[in-house]
């Protein structure tokens, strides 16, 4: 394990309870966790002064496991204690999501706060992501999340949940404006700065964050003027951008997850 990056501004209580509950798991649990990264607004880059510590963790069980034939739950779920949400997917759960178009868990692979991991193990599994994952699906899943969460805002609301769908929706935007890449950065200062973006956007994302980043209640009403265009217009474009696929031979995605499975169950029962 030679990945940790913990910016200074989290609270290091929290992050020793999350180190203390990620040991707890995989003594309790029998469990290898490969990789424990910090996934929501901490990691997307408009944090709360309340904001919850999400952290998110993929894990190879035991070989027995895997062999036997009795099937056990794929998910490791903790209570959640205070501002604490500790939970975990097994690799295998992982990489079927991803093969069918789940973002999440390249959303885990592109976190920049790390509590724990093998640098092996995430690029390569960065790489494989890159392989396999169906571009459009990935963006469908943005489209998807994003716009619903903006129908539930509904024009006027907590002004937090604005970030739940401008993050969508300027991913979008980074796939549209980077036509080769299947993975977008998951930081939201990163997707402004690698887009070409109106300057009067930028200047209220900026603000709006800065808000948001200072007071624990950032009050309701309307998102401000550009960001409400920017969003609707974004999710206009992504739906003829990207199109619903069907019918897509998923053969070589399933062979290459397989072989990595393998690889990861062997490296497990011999480390």
């Amino acid at each position: 394990m030679n990945l940790r990056a913990i910016p200074d501004s989290m609270d290091p209580t929290t992050v020793g309870s999350i180190d203390t509950e990620l040991d707890r798991v995989s003594r309790e649990h029998r469990v290898r966790i490969r990789l424990a990264i910090e996934s929501g607004s901490r990691a997307w880059g408009f944090p709360s002064p309340d904001s919850d510590y999400d952290c998110r963790f993929v894990y190879v069980a035991s070989l027995d496991t895997y062999l036997s034939p009795w099937r056990t739950r794929d998910v490791i779920e903790t209570p959640l204690t205070g501002l604490l949400d500790v939970n975990g997917w097994d690799l295998a759960k992982a990489l079927r999501l991803l093969v069918g178009g789940n973002a999440v868990l390249i959303e885990w692979l592109m976190s920049p706060i790390v509590y724990r991991g093998d640098s092996a193990f995430r690029d390569e599994l960065r790489a494989l992501a890159d392989e396999v994952a169906d571009r459009d699906q990935v963006a469908r899943h943005y489209l998807h999340l994003g716009a619903r969460q903006w129908r539930l805002f509904g024009g006027s609301g907590s002004l937090k949940k604005v970030f739940y769908s401008l993050r969508p929706a300027m991913a979008l935007r980074w796939l549209r404006e980077h036509p080769e890449a299947v993975v977008a950065p998951m930081p939201l200062p990163i997707l402004l700065e690698e887009c070409e973006l109106p300057a009067d956007l930028v200047a209220a994302v900026r603000e709006l964050t800065e808000l948001k980043s200072r007071t624990r209640e950032m009050g309701s009403g309307g998102a401000p003027a550009p960001i409400a265009a920017f969003i609707a217009a974004e999710f206009e474009r992504a739906r003829d951008a990207f199109p619903k696929t069907s019918g897509r031979d998923l053969a070589r995605a399933k062979a290459a997850t397989a072989a990595f499975f393998r690889q990861q169950t062997i490296v497990t029962a011999t480390g």
